[in-house]
């Protein structure tokens, strides 16, 4: 399983009242990884709401990432994503299996991401690279950090942090394996718009 391509993130105000159409019109136009991002302490809304995204992404061959719960995760038999506030990854990893996928925030540290590796990650994230308003307050990368990191380390990089269509290409261009978009994919007037923005973040991969 190659991780390359559009990693796109739920935000649950963002896609209030069209919560399962949007997801379906950015796996209509192609995701690699579906983070599912809830915040919120309503545990039996989530667990329906990352079941519904399970069926979703079998169905468009995407894979289903659950932001921060490794047990939501395990039951659902899919990857989680760590931050470096929820621990080291290694009982994730055996949680969940040597299958699994299990991304970790590394913010602008490369020692961190190394660490990760260490611990089994399956991918590295690095953010944000600009303004975000998901993480208004997290440090900002450079595209230094990216070519430092495509040379130490041998395991995916994610960008994220205020990403848009616009912005993109040079994260690309200096290493970035993964995009993971919040406002920049779902932030859109249609479904329409959604697919044709996932469509052309994919794109970027290929030019």
């Amino acid at each position: 399983m190659k991780l390359r391509g559009l990693y796109a993130i739920t935000d649950s105000q963002l896609l209030a009242g069209k919560f399962l159409s949007y997801v379906e019109a950015a796996l209509e136009g192609g995701v690699v990884l579906l983070q599912y991002r809830d915040k919120s302490s309503d545990d039996a809304r989530r667990l329906r709401e990352a079941e519904a995204l399970r069926d979703l992404c079998d169905r468009y061959k995407t894979r289903l990432i659950i932001n921060d719960d490794a047990e939501l995760a395990a039951r659902l038999n899919v990857g989680v994503h760590l931050g470096q506030t929820d621990g080291p990854l290694t009982p994730a990893r055996a949680l969940l299996g040597r299958q699994a996928i299990i991304g970790s925030t590394c913010h602008a540290q490369i020692e961190l991401a190394e660490q990760a590796a260490r611990e089994g990650a399956s991918y590295v994230a690095f953010g944000r690279f600009f303004n975000s308003s998901t993480k208004p307050g997290a440090p900002t990368c450079s595209l230094e950090l990216l070519d430092q990191a495509r040379s130490k380390l041998h395991l995916p990089i994610c960008a994220i942090g205020g990403i848009t269509l616009e912005n993109a290409p040079p994260l690309v261009a200096h290493g970035v394996d993964l995009l993971a978009v919040v406002h920049g994919l779902f932030g859109a007037e249609s479904t329409a718009e959604v697919t044709r923005r996932a469509r052309a973040f994919n794109k970027l991969f290929n030019s």
